[in-house]
Formats: C-alpha cells, structure tokens, sequence
C-alpha cells in the first residue's frame, strides 16, 4: 500500500518550520482560475547477544531518546563504560523492545506536549501498536519512493482546486492563526462551490485534541445519498493495480470515520477555546503579526489576535450539517492514476468509538501495547523493527503466509 497522506504528528500540516520568523504555507482554497534523525556514534565492542542489525536500531533508539531516559540507562550509553555494561543495556532493548516503556510518563505527554494526536497516529497505532511504540521510541523509517509517488499525487489533487501562498510567521499563535484560516477558507470554498480538498479539521473529543487533514470533501449527489450531509473522500494511490488486504482496507475505513467524527463533533459541539489556549499554551490576547494579519484580511476576515480567529473557526463549522453516514475510498493506481476501485460504506460510530478509546488508552500508557493479531503478522514483512520484535513469527511461518505485498499504512 502506498498511500501517502498523513497529518503531521509535530501538529503543523500548514507550517515548513517550527521556529519564528520563518516562512508558512498556508492553503487559501480558492479556485486557481481566481486566483527531515541522527544516530550516536559507540566503540566497536563484540558482543554476542544480538545482530548487527539490532544493534544499529538500538544505537537509533539511544540517540533519539537520550534526553528522557533515566540516568541509570544513559550511563549505561556511555562509550567509557565497560563492554558488559554495554551488554546489560543490549539485553534490556531485547526484553523490553522499547527502553523508553519503563519511563512513566504518557507517550501523549513525551512525544505529543502541547501538540494535538493525528488521525495518522491513530490510524498507525491501529496498524500495530508495537510499531508505534517502536516508531515513537526509535525514529520513523525512511520515505520510500512509492510514498512519495504518493505524496506528490496528493499535493497535485489539492491543486486542482487550491492556491498555497507563503507567509512570514514570528509565532506559535501565528501558526496556529493560519491553520484555522486554511480551514475557515476551506470551509467556505465547499459552501460556495460544493467542492474542498485538503480540509484541516480540529476537534476536542474524549478529553484529547486530535488533528486531522481530509482529503476531500464534497456534495453528494442523489444516487450516493438521500442525506443532506457532505461526503467525505479519502484517495490512496497503489503501487499494484489491485486492491489491499482487508487489514489495510479497514485502516482506511477507520481513518473515514476519524474525519467523521472530528466534522462532526466541531459542527455540533461548542468549541473548548479555554482548553485550546491552555493546552497549546498559546496567549489568547496576542496580535498577530503583520504579514499574518495581513494575509487575514485578504481572506476578508476582521480578526487582529488569535482569539478572534478561532471565534471565526467555530463559527464557520456551525454553519455546515453533519457529515454523511456515507463514506468514500477511492484506491488509484500510481502509474497511470487509474481507478482500481471506489468503495462506499456505511459510518459505524459505535466501532469507531470502541477503536479510538483502545488507542487512546495505548497513547495515554494506560495500558502495555500489544502485538498485531497472529492472522496479521504478515504485516511483520514490512516492519523495519520485525528482528528485534518478540511478536514477529518464525521465518518459516513468515514464507509459508500468502498475503498482497504491501507497504503499511504509517506511510499514509
């Protein structure tokens, strides 16, 4: 599977940077015709215990999580220490396969602070939650050439129908004010036109922020649906001109109804702005820069601070209905952009809701992750962490499963 598309997981899917006064992208959604881990470096001692290979992962692990492991491990990392202190550490990695498990704070609190959890997140964790927990712990793997295929798919269907411009940000509550733009604009393009692509939507729901960016979102017409709600689409480009196994087919239904239910909870619920503020520890009060407000303006929006911008957010999604019970995947193939398959289904809020608290639960550490199901270890193929992984099978059982050849959806 090569779908591409992903919310980032640093919360800044409109920003190119995290620090001021650098430059973001912000998506106007106005029709056209208007208008990057390193690794430490340690002595070369034999040690017997593990691969290569495993090693290697392990060095990744240290170098990305050094600042939060306690001092007991890092002293353990420490090139003047002895080769069976060394050797302790390699046997704590093999039994516990993530050194970060045992630190008590949430992954929410230590990989997502002050950032809201992706519809990626969950959708990844739903994968595997021991490749997430490994992902978190030791770094994401490299973007392959059919996830950039994907990626560059997607950015040519948002501009089909939006126009990206830069802007100077000197803040975290301008990047947050352009955010909220894109998706007021985004907003008021479906209202207008019946049409939007790439809509950010944010939304409080089961005391957790999450994020998440749609791929597109239009009306339905009446052989689709007799509801009045809009229709929300999600495009995953394939390297085969076949459909996915089933394992990735109901990734991708969760992911829908992830959209769903943040639409949903934005148009009918108030919106926590006390909660956003606190919990971004972003100043309400703050006026924003002047490129910023400027570009504000040209959308024809009065807004000066931050506050005010967000006010325009709610006010822009209580203007819309509920989203259709209906949902859409459409699978295209990446050499030609060839339909293989539309498939239509039916919003199931009861499963969704049971997923989303399991995941969160894993998020919040409230529970150990667990392995992928043994009818889906095939997945095991694909993991960049499967020879360290107590859950990856045997390789005879591996050779002797027939699944699609795949590329996991944590590339989405």
């Amino acid at each position: 599977m090569a779908e591409s598309h992903s919310e980032s997981t640093s919360d800044s899917p409109t920003t190119t940077s995290s620090t001021p006064a650098q430059s973001a992208t912000v998506a106007i959604s106005t029709p056209q015709s208007h208008h990057a881990s390193s690794s430490s470096s340690f002595p070369e001692i034999p040690i017997e215990i593990v691969s290569e290979e495993e090693m290697a992962i392990l060095d990744a692990m240290l170098a990305a999580t050094r600042s939060i492991l306690p001092s007991a491990i890092r002293s353990a990392s420490s090139p003047s220490r002895s080769p069976k202190a060394i050797r302790s550490m390699t046997i704590f990695s093999k039994r516990k396969l993530s050194a970060c498990s045992d630190i008590e704070d949430s992954y929410l609190h230590r990989f997502r602070r002050n950032q809201a959890l992706s519809v990626t997140d969950l959708t990844g964790t739903e994968w595997c939650e021991k490749q997430m927990e490994n992902l978190l712990c030791f770094g994401r793997r490299k973007v392959n050439k059919a996830m950039k295929l994907g990626q560059a798919r997607h950015l040519e269907l948002e501009e089909e129908v939006v126009t990206k411009v830069k802007v100077k940000v000197e803040s975290n509550e301008d990047k947050w004010a352009l955010k909220l733009l894109s998706s007021i604009a985004g907003v008021n393009q479906y209202l207008f036109e019946g049409r939007t692509r790439e809509l950010l939507v944010l939304g409080f729901v089961g005391g957790q922020w999450i994020i998440g960016i749609i791929d597109e979102v239009r009306n339905a017409t009446a052989e689709e649906s007799s509801e009045i709600g809009p229709l929300l689409i999600d495009t995953k480009t394939r390297v085969r001109d076949t459909l996915p196994a089933e394992p990735q087919r109901r990734n991708g239904r969760f992911q829908l109804m992830l959209y769903k239910m943040l639409w949903d909870s934005v148009v009918k619920e108030k919106f926590q702005t006390k909660r956003f503020f606190d919990y971004f520890s972003l100043d309400r009060h703050y006026v924003l820069s002047k490129d910023v407000r400027d570009n504000i303006a040209n959308a024809g929006i009065p807004a000066q601070t931050l506050e005010e911008i967000v006010r325009y957010y709610e006010n822009t999604f209580k203007m819309l209905p509920l989203a259709n019970d209906q949902l859409l995947i459409r699978y295209e193939f990446q050499k030609d952009q060839s339909i293989i398959a539309e498939i239509r289904f039916q919003h199931d809020h009861e499963w969704m809701m049971k997923k989303y608290t399991e995941l969160t639960e894993f998020w919040r550490s409230e529970r150990e992750a667990e392995y992928t199901p043994e009818e889906e270890r095939w997945k095991c193929r694909y993991c960049q962490f499967a020879k360290s992984c107590l859950g990856n099978p045997s390789l005879e059982s591996l050779a002797s499963s027939s699944p699609p050849r795949e590329t996991p959806p944590l590339a989405n």
